[in-house]
């Protein structure tokens, strides 16, 4: 990991992501950019006043070292990190999100779903609820891959997971695949699975983990559900797919209360 980039419009939601953002970079010696898109009657001035209170604040919590930029960005909030990040081709993008609480079914309109859509970068989707004291505690160090086992495209998507999973003291992977009751794998899906939880090896403990049910979100809820030592979710957006399609990360991250990692197979 190298650059992470912390879009933020100062609310209470995206204040806590940047402190996760802060976290992961302080921990992976990564350049953290701290960006803000300008509203309609904002001023670059005065957002970049307030960037650098942030920034400022930033420093004095977890220290000078802490490498840190910002930056600030006229438009749409996707067109303009389109734009930073091709520029910076960052490795991780950390935002906030109100979501909901409980995993209610409801799908809510958000900034943060309008960027999951877009964005070919991996993003960490991170709930005001959560605390990154609570995400990297021993009793939550549960990291649930949600996952259709479809062939990986591209070798080093997982690759992101791992390294923030490995902040987590102890942390345990379990691959889970949500498929409609009767149904089996083919020897084909079950190589693909022994792949993924060989990704994880020897670093991390990673087991495998299926649930019946033919709806993907209320099987992977009833997983969750079931596990209170959860202490994230990651799921990979794609195009098309039988199980975990892109518009399933979209809803996962419209209400979810755990910290969601989105990575993209591209």
């Amino acid at each position: 990991m190298n650059t992470i980039i912390a879009p933020v419009d100062f609310s209470g939601a995206s204040a806590n992501a940047l402190s996760f953002a802060a976290e992961i970079a302080k921990r992976t010696g990564s350049l953290l950019i701290v960006v803000n898109i300008l509203g309609k009657d904002e001023t670059e001035a005065a957002a970049a006043s307030k960037l650098k209170e942030s920034v400022s604040g930033l420093k004095t919590f977890f220290g000078a070292d802490l490498k840190c930029e910002t930056l600030v960005e006229q438009g749409s909030l996707v067109s303009a990190l389109e734009k930073v990040i091709e520029s910076r081709t960052p490795s991780l993008v950390v935002m906030g999100t109100k979501g909901a609480s409980g995993l209610k079914r409801v799908l809510i309109g958000s900034n943060t779903v309008n960027v999951l859509a877009k964005t070919k970068v991996p993003v960490f989707v991170i709930p005001e609820v959560a605390r990154f004291e609570d995400f990297i505690k021993k009793g939550k160090s549960r990291v649930v891959l949600a996952t259709d086992l479809e062939e990986l495209q591209n070798g080093n998507a997982l690759d992101i997971l791992k390294e923030i999973a490995l902040l987590i003291i102890e942390p345990k992977v379990r691959v889970v695949n949500v498929r409609p009751k009767g149904t089996h794998l083919d020897h084909l899906t079950q190589m693909e699975r022994n792949a993924l939880l060989s990704i994880f090896s020897p670093e991390i403990e990673a087991e495998r983990a299926t649930v019946f049910s033919s709806n993907v979100m209320s099987g992977i809820n009833f997983y969750l559900n079931e596990h209170s030592d959860t202490g994230m979710v990651a799921m990979i957006a794609r195009d098309s797919g039988d199980l975990v399609q892109r518009h399933y990360t979209r809803e996962m991250a419209s209400h979810t209360q755990f910290p969601l990692l989105v990575l993209h197979d591209v």
